[in-house]
C-alpha cells in the first residue's frame, strides 16, 4: 500500500513540470505587460538602479538608506498596480503563479518548528496513487447516491434503509463542520458497503482524502508491513496516511481472523483517529452483541460511546438481484 520510490520520483516530477510551466506563464505575462505598458517596464528597470545606489550609501554609513529604499520600492509597486487597472489588467496579474499557495508547488511546507512536512496537495497526489491501487474508484462508480434505490427493501426494512441513507446524506454534508463516525451494522447483503461507498463518492468530489479497506486487506497489510524489518519505512508511510487521511472506510469487520494484533491495531487506529478528529466508517455484518465478544472491551467502548450506530436489515439484496436478473432471462 506504500508508495514506491519510483511513484514518489512521478510525484515530485509533477511538482517541477508545474512549476516549469508556471514560471512560463509568469514570463509571458510580464512580457505582455511590458509590451502594453512602457512606464511599467521603466519603473521595473528602476528598482535594479535604486537597489544599487541604497547598497552604496548602506555601506557609506547612511542610516536612512534602507528605509528610504523601502518606501520608494512601496510606491512603485502601488504605482505599477494603478497601472495594471488602468491598461484592463488584474492588479495581482504579474504576482507569482502557483497551483498550491501554500507549498508553492514544492509539495512540502515549513512548520513553525522549522522542519519541513508534505503539503496537503503532495499527500492529495499520494491518495491518488493509492486509490489506483486499491478498489475504491471501481468501487463508488457502481455505488454512489445516482444509482441508490429503495426498490428492494419493505416494510421495516425500508424505514431502516431510509434513515441510514438521511444519515449518510447529513454525514455528508456536516463533514467539514462536525467531527463524526458511523457504524454500519446488520445482516449480509443489506446496502452497508454501498451507502459507504456513495459516502466516500460524495467527498472524494468534494476534494477530501478518503482510504478503503476491507478488514481482512488492511490487517494483513499491517502484519506484512509490522513483521518485516525492510518496511519499516513502508509502514511509516502506511500508519500516515491511516492516521491522517479525512475519512478512514472499514468494511466487513469481523471476516478477518481476530487475535491479539488485530486487536490492538484496531484500537489504536479508532484511539489516534479519534485524537486526531479524524473520521471513520465501520461497517460489519457482526451484530453488537459479537463485537463486544469478539473484540476487547476497550474496542466495543470506543464504537459504541464514539460513533454513530446505524443497523440494517433485510434480504441480500446482492442474491436478490441475481434471482431477479434470471428471471428476466427466462422470459
Amino acid at each position: 500500500m506504500a508508495l514506491s520510490n519510483s511513484q514518489y520520483s512521478t510525484i515530485t516530477k509533477g511538482y517541477e513540470h508545474t512549476r516549469d510551466i508556471n514560471r512560463s506563464l509568469s514570463e509571458s505575462r510580464k512580457q505582455e505587460v511590458y509590451d502594453a505598458i512602457p512606464e511599467f517596464r521603466e519603473l521595473a528597470e528602476s528598482v535594479s538602479t535604486l537597489s544599487v545606489a541604497s547598497a552604496r550609501r548602506m555601506l557609506e554609513g547612511d542610516g536612512e538608506a534602507l528605509r528610504e529604499l523601502h518606501t520608494r520600492l512601496a510606491d512603485i509597486s502601488s504605482r505599477q498596480k494603478e497601472l495594471l487597472a488602468q491598461y484592463g489588467f488584474p492588479r495581482d496579474y504579474l504576482d507569482p503563479v502557483y497551483n498550491c499557495p501554500q507549498c508553492r508547488d514544492t509539495g512540502y511546507i515549513l512548520t513553525a518548528a522549522g522542519t519541513k512536512e508534505k503539503c496537503r496537495c503532495f499527500r492529495q497526489k499520494e491518495i491518488r496513487i493509492l486509490y489506483a491501487q486499491s478498489n475504491i474508484q471501481d468501487m463508488i462508480e457502481k455505488e454512489n447516491f445516482s444509482t441508490l434505490s429503495y426498490d428492494y427493501y419493505q416494510g421495516d426494512d425500508l424505514r431502516r434503509f431510509e434513515a441510514a441513507v438521511n444519515l449518510s446524506r447529513k454525514f455528508v454534508q456536516n463533514f467539514e463542520k462536525d467531527y463524526q463516525n458511523l457504524f454500519f451494522y446488520g445482516t449480509v447483503g443489506t446496502g452497508k458497503s454501498f451507502l459507504s461507498g456513495c459516502i466516500a463518492a460524495q467527498l472524494l468530489q468534494y476534494g477530501h482524502s478518503v482510504i478503503y479497506f476491507s478488514a481482512s486487506g488492511m490487517f494483513d497489510t499491517l502484519a506484512r508491513y509490522s513483521f518485516d524489518r525492510k518496511e519499516k519505512e513502508a509502514l511509516a508511510d502506511f500508519y500516515d496516511y491511516f492516521y491522517s487521511c479525512d475519512l478512514l472506510i472499514i468494511d466487513d469487520l469481523g471476516t478477518e481472523i481476530t487475535n491479539s494484533f488485530v486487536t490492538s491495531q484496531l484500537f489504536s487506529c479508532l484511539n489516534e483517529r479519534n485524537l486526531r478528529r479524524k473520521s471513520t466508517l465501520v461497517s460489519t455484518n457482526l451484530s453488537l452483541e459479537e463485537l463486544r465478544d469478539r473484540y476487547s472491551d476497550r474496542i466495543f467502548s470506543r464504537i459504541s460511546s464514539g460513533f454513530t450506530l446505524c443497523k440494517l436489515t433485510g434480504p441480500d439484496i446482492r442474491i436478490l438481484k441475481k434471482r431477479m436478473a434470471v428471471t428476466l432471462c427466462e422470459k
